[in-house]
Parts: C-alpha cells; sequence; structure tokens
C-alpha cells in the first residue's frame, strides 16, 4: 500500500508539473510577412504537397511551446509568405485525434489552384493531435495526389518531429521519387530535436535529389528566414528586361558651301564668273535631294558702318539666291539673311582677315 501511495504521489507531481508548463506556454508570435512582388516572379514549383504530422507525439512540449503549435506555425507563415502564382496546391495530414479523423492520413485540402485563404480555412481542420506517425503512409498515399496533374515541378513539403517513424518510411519515399522521377522533391523540416528523425529526413531529403533539409527553428527563425526558404523551394526570379539598346545611326553631316572674297568684289554684290562652279554644284545637290532646302547668309568685313554692311551682306545672300531661281530651283526652298560683320571667322586688323570675313554661306537644311 506504501509502495502504491508512493506511485500515485509522484504521477500526481508530474501531472502537476505538466500542467504548469502547458499554462506558462508562449503565445504564437504575432508575424509581419515578407510580400514578394508577383511581377518579379514565376513559381518555380507546378505542384505541391505539404505532408503534416498530427500524431500523438506533437503534443509534447517544446521550448515554452508543443511541437504542434511550432509546426502550425511553420505552414501559417509559409502560407502567408508564398505568392499565389497559380501553382496547384495540397495539404495532407497524417496521425490524427480522433476528434479530428479516423483516418490515419487524409488529404484536407487540394489538389486545388493554391488559395492562402483556402489552405488557412482547410487548415483549421486539425486543430488536435494524436495517434501514430505513419508518415510512411503519408507519401505512399502522395502518390494519387500527384496522379494527372500537369506541369514538371512537384515539391513535397514535410513537417514532422521525426518521433517513432516506422521503417517504411524511407522505402515510401523511394517509391514516389521512382513513380516521379526527377519532377519530384523532397522538402523535410524537424520540429525538434530527435536525432533519428533528423537523419531520416536528410535521408528523404536526399532520396529526392533536388530538395533539403530545414529544421522549424531555423525555419521560425524571423519572416526573412521563411522568405528565403520560400523563394528557395518556390519561386523564380523573372528575367530583368533590358531595353535595348538605341540604335545610333551616324548623322551625315551636310555640306557647307562658302562663296569667299574671291567670288566677289569689294563693296559688291555682284557674283564674279569664278563662282560658278560653287554655284553649280549647289544645283546639283538640291536636284538630287528634293527634300533638302537651303539657308543663304550673306557676311561682311567691319569696314563701313554696320548699316552698310547688313545690307551689303542681305544683297550678296539675295544675289546668290536669284542665280540660282534662274537655273530651276524653286524660291520656297531657299531662305535668306543679311549678317553684316557680326560673325567674323578671322581677325579684321588684316587685309587677309577682313577678306576671309567678306563671304556668303550656303547652309542645307
Amino acid at each position: 500500500m506504501r509502495l502504491l501511495m508512493r506511485s500515485l504521489l509522484t504521477l500526481f507531481a508530474f501531472l502537476f508539473l505538466f500542467g504548469c508548463a502547458a499554462k506558462q506556454m508562449s503565445k504564437p508570435a504575432s508575424f509581419a510577412p515578407v510580400n514578394f512582388d508577383k511581377a518579379a516572379y514565376t513559381s518555380k514549383v507546378d505542384n505541391f504537397l505539404i505532408v503534416f504530422d498530427a500524431s500523438s507525439s506533437m503534443r509534447y512540449p517544446l521550448n515554452q511551446e508543443t511541437k504542434f503549435n511550432k509546426a502550425q506555425a511553420l505552414v501559417n507563415r509559409l502560407n502567408l509568405t508564398l505568392p499565389e502564382l497559380g501553382q496547384t496546391a495540397g495539404l495532407r495530414s497524417f496521425g490524427h485525434s480522433p476528434k479530428v479523423s479516423k483516418k490515419t492520413t487524409e488529404l484536407f485540402y487540394g489538389m486545388e489552384k493554391y488559395s492562402t485563404a483556402n489552405l488557412d480555412k482547410n487548415f483549421k481542420k486539425i486543430f488536435e493531435p494524436g495517434g501514430l506517425t505513419p508518415l510512411g503512409k503519408g507519401l505512399n498515399a502522395a502518390q494519387a495526389d500527384f496522379k494527372g496533374l500537369s506541369g514538371e515541378s512537384n515539391a513535397v513539403i514535410i513537417i514532422t518531429d521525426g518521433e517513432d517513424l516506422s521503417g517504411d518510411v524511407l522505402p515510401s519515399a523511394k517509391a514516389l521519387k521512382k513513380l516521379y522521377g526527377s519532377s519530384i522533391c523532397f522538402y523535410p523540416i524537424l520540429v525538434g530535436d530527435a536525432p533519428a528523425g533528423a537523419a531520416a529526413l536528410k535521408q528523404i531529403a536526399s532520396i529526392g535529389g533536388c530538395g533539403f533539409y530545414s529544421t522549424a527553428d531555423q525555419l521560425l527563425k524571423s519572416p526573412a528566414a521563411m522568405a528565403d526558404f520560400v523563394e528557395k523551394v518556390f519561386l523564380k526570379k523573372k528575367p530583368a528586361i533590358v531595353a535595348p539598346a538605341p540604335v545610333v545611326v551616324p548623322k551625315k553631316e551636310k555640306k557647307v558651301w562658302v562663296l569667299d572674297n574671291v567670288l566677289f568684289g569689294s563693296g559688291s554684290a555682284v557674283i564674279k564668273p569664278g563662282a560658278y562652279y560653287v554655284l553649280d554644284d549647289i544645283i546639283k545637290t538640291l536636284g538630287e535631294n528634293p527634300a533638302m532646302n537651303i539657308n543663304i547668309q550673306g557676311h561682311t568685313d567691319n569696314v563701313g558702318s554696320p548699316e552698310k554692311n547688313k545690307d551689303l551682306s542681305l544683297r550678296r545672300a539675295q544675289a546668290v539666291k536669284n542665280y540660282l531661281v534662274g537655273k530651276g530651283i524653286m524660291p520656297g526652298r531657299m531662305t535668306t539673311e543679311g549678317l553684316g560683320c557680326s560673325q567674323p571667322i578671322a581677325l579684321n586688323g588684316t587685309e587677309a582677315g577682313r577678306a576671309l570675313n567678306r563671304r556668303v554661306e550656303v547652309r542645307p537644311f
């Protein structure tokens, strides 16, 4: 009797301490997800399935929180972070409290076009853990979940504490891989610190050949950590749109004709015969280019008053225009300006400089 009483006291003490620990467990922290720009990404994954551990070992405490709560936080944060990009999604759980399901594994959501709201609504149905840990059965059932889906990239996200995994887990992963080949990748996430579970999940990742192993502690560390996981597993950046370089067409310099002082007498607007070869070249060019117009500018040196020089420069420009009109060039294709001595191209202090300044320039436009 004394031994029985001692055993009962020990049991009550354990239950009391466990109850206190349960009351002190922290509430899930608030979460502000990283928002991905949908315009900058496409989905790397065509179809994905979350395989969720709802077995009885998930109710045990882990760092002031049950493993089940941690696993719930993982799914919720993943769901809030992942952008909807037309993927097909599903949620399968295994284990279960009888209040949730009497099946050892059940597809609670999908397979259907991924919706953040619909995944959240159906995930709430898995509200309590219980039963064994038949992960192998969940992976076997996943064979049918992916059947008939289009696309060439399938991801299996396994969330489990890795406790009490049966011996059929690795064969089940290999069978799923064999059925879907290179299209299927495993991304196991360990909730807890079970060494045997960690080893098994790492083996599953290697069976896939294209996924990787993670822990809940890593992914729940920060919104950025979850975003990094989501980007690596699900997303592919669109190539940056590079605007084509503008095609630069070398601009052909238009010829400028200059009739200098040799072609005009000093103080005169009468064209000398020596100017005809220059004027004939202008006529030929205008004939070959019907869209070309010209501006005829008259210039002088600084000898004389500005008023007289302006008048002389304009008469020189007009004389060139008259010559071209006489040779059949339409007047509307020509404008004239008298700029006087305002734009010298040489010093007016010497005879040679003044000679260069007495000129007519013909500029195409």
